[in-house]
């Protein structure tokens, strides 16, 4: 079964383990796109200030985008924490910024 080959991927130990961490991706994903629009308004980078051209509404969404990437990758760490995955979910952080290019910020053990 998928979920299996998951948990041995991943490391992981039980059913439970892996719904809390199906659980944290949910809350996390959830909360920075919910988190990104009032980021935005507080910046006042609301739709309205890049015009109504086509690539205004373009700019203003990479932009929530690149604002919504990092916001995400805290927000893992948090909510991972306070589910008790901390260490699941930084070992998983490590990888994917060692994947975008951060590899320098990770001392190699």
């Amino acid at each position: 079964m998928y979920f299996e080959k998951l948990k041995i991927k991943w490391g992981v130990r039980s059913n439970l383990q892996l719904i809390v961490i199906f659980i944290v991706f949910a809350i996390t994903g959830s909360g920075s796109v919910r988190l990104g629009e009032p980021l935005l308004n507080y910046l006042q980078l609301t739709p309205d200030a890049f015009g109504t051209s086509f690539f205004g509404s373009t700019l203003y969404w990479i932009l929530r985008l690149v604002i919504i990437f990092p916001l995400y990758q805290v927000l893992l760490i948090v909510v991972g924490a306070v589910f008790f995955q901390f260490r699941f979910f930084w070992d998983f952080e490590k990888k994917i910024l060692k994947r975008i290019g951060f590899k320098f910020l990770f001392k190699e053990s």
